[in-house]
C-alpha cells in the first residue's frame, strides 16, 4: 500500500516537473520572440531597390514529334536530357503596394541542353547545345505580411531570351539540330525573404518555360524532320541579395 502511494506520489511529482519545464520553455520562447528585433524596418517603405542574383539551373528541351517520326523508323526514340547550368543577374524591384511589386532580373545564363536519338538498329546519336543567354523577365511579385524578419512571396510573369550561341545560321555539316536565338516564355516561382540588419536574403525556386518554337535549320536532316516543335524549360534555384 505504501509502495503504491509512493509511486503515485512520484508520478504526480514527475508530471508537475514536466509541466513546469514545458511552461518554462514556452515562456523562454515567448520572451525571445517578443524581444526579437525587426531588421531593416525602413525597407518596406522603399519605392524601389536593387540587388544581385546568383543561381543554378537545370534545363531540358521539350519536343513535339513530327509526322515523319511517326511514319518512319529511321529514328525510333528521342530523349531530351536534363543538364545543369549557372546564372548571374541584377535585380530591380518597384513597389506598387504593401503586397505587390514589379520586378525585373536581367541575367546572363549559361545552360546546356541535350537530346539523345536512338536510330534504327539501336545505335544512339548524342547531341548537346551550349547556350549563353541574355534573359530579361518582367514579373509581378505577390508578398505576404511580414512576420518580424521573414516574408513569403510568389512571382509570375513573362520573359524574353536571346541566345548569343544559337547555331541557326551555322554552315557546319555536322550540326545535328539547329536552334533560333530568340525565345519568349512564362515564369512561375516562390521564395522567402529573410531580413538581416544590412541586407535581405531571398532564396527562390522558379519554373521557366519557353513558348516559342526554337527549331530551325536544314529540313533534309532526319534529326530535324523528326521534330515538329521544340521548346525550352528550366528549373531555377536563385539566391537574391537585396539592399
Amino acid at each position: 500500500m505504501q509502495t503504491s502511494q509512493f509511486w503515485h506520489s512520484q508520478h504526480i511529482s514527475w508530471r508537475k516537473i514536466s509541466s513546469t519545464a514545458i511552461l518554462c520553455l514556452l515562456s523562454v520562447f515567448s520572451v525571445y520572440a517578443q524581444e526579437e528585433r525587426m531588421n531593416n524596418p525602413e525597407h518596406d517603405t522603399k519605392p524601389y531597390y536593387f540587388g544581385i542574383s546568383i543561381g543554378l539551373n537545370a534545363s531540358q528541351y521539350k519536343f513535339t514529334p513530327s509526322k515523319f517520326f511517326i511514319d518512319y523508323d529511321s529514328i525510333t526514340n528521342i530523349k531530351p536530357i536534363w543538364k545543369p547550368g549557372f546564372q548571374l543577374g541584377i535585380t530591380g524591384n518597384l513597389r506598387i503596394s504593401n503586397f505587390i511589386d514589379i520586378r525585373t532580373i536581367p541575367s546572363f545564363i549559361l545552360r546546356e541542353q541535350a537530346i539523345d536519338y536512338t536510330l534504327f538498329g539501336d545505335s544512339v546519336l548524342k547531341s548537346s547545345f551550349e547556350s549563353i543567354l541574355l534573359s530579361v523577365p518582367l514579373e509581378l511579385k505577390f508578398k505576404s505580411d511580414r512576420q518580424t524578419n521573414f516574408r513569403f512571396y510568389v512571382c509570375v510573369g513573362g520573359k524574353f531570351d536571346y541566345d548569343f550561341n544559337a547555331n541557326n545560321r551555322s554552315k557546319r555539316p555536322d550540326e545535328i539540330l539547329k536552334v533560333k536565338p530568340i525565345d519568349y516564355g512564362v515564369n512561375l516561382g516562390l521564395g522567402f525573404e529573410i531580413y538581416y540588419p544590412n541586407f535581405i536574403l531571398a532564396p527562390e525556386i522558379k519554373i521557366s518555360n519557353g513558348l516559342g518554337n526554337s527549331l530551325a535549320g536544314d529540313a533534309h536532316e532526319i534529326t530535324t524532320k523528326a521534330i515538329e516543335r521544340l521548346t525550352s524549360r528550366m528549373l531555377i534555384f536563385t539566391l537574391h541579395i537585396q539592399g
